[in-house]
């Protein structure tokens, strides 16, 4: 099973879990998440990740999703990756994470991939939904 760690800004992480228990009715026991606040010191939150992803890893890998690629939180994550077993991904938001949340018995790289997928597929505009575009969907 693949774990999933979540590091993000503030409460993101926690508050994305929160949506996936009101989706799905719980939070899975692989998926964790830290939060990185203003005045965190970076290598300790980096100490407190890299403890999360040997937790999580039961041997199949772990993919750690943050949120702005640039920032504190991805660099984070990005010490920690690992091409083929620690793999990351930025961007994060709830079509993302319940796209792979929903399927920890896939391949790390499959999915790396269903992650990236539902990050793109899941934005669309409202109003070309409403007007029936179906490039939209």
């Amino acid at each position: 099973m693949v774990g999933i760690l979540l590091i993000t800004h503030n409460g993101l992480g926690d508050s994305l879990l929160d949506c996936v228990k009101h989706v799905t009715g719980k939070v899975p026991p692989h998926l964790k998440s830290l939060s990185v606040l203003a005045d965190d010191e970076p290598k300790s939150k980096e100490e407190e990740a890299h403890a999360l992803v040997k937790l999580l890893d039961t041997g199949d890998g772990v993919l750690i999703l943050t949120d702005i690629y640039g920032a504190t939180p991805s660099n984070i994550a990005r010490r920690l990756c690992q091409a083929g077993h620690i793999e990351g991904v930025a961007g994060v938001n709830l079509p993302m994470l319940l796209r792979v949340a929903c399927g920890p018995d896939m391949p790390l790289i499959t999915m790396v991939q269903r992650a990236l997928q539902g990050g793109r597929d899941c934005i669309v505009s409202l109003n070309a939904v409403l007007e029936g575009c179906d490039d939209c969907l």
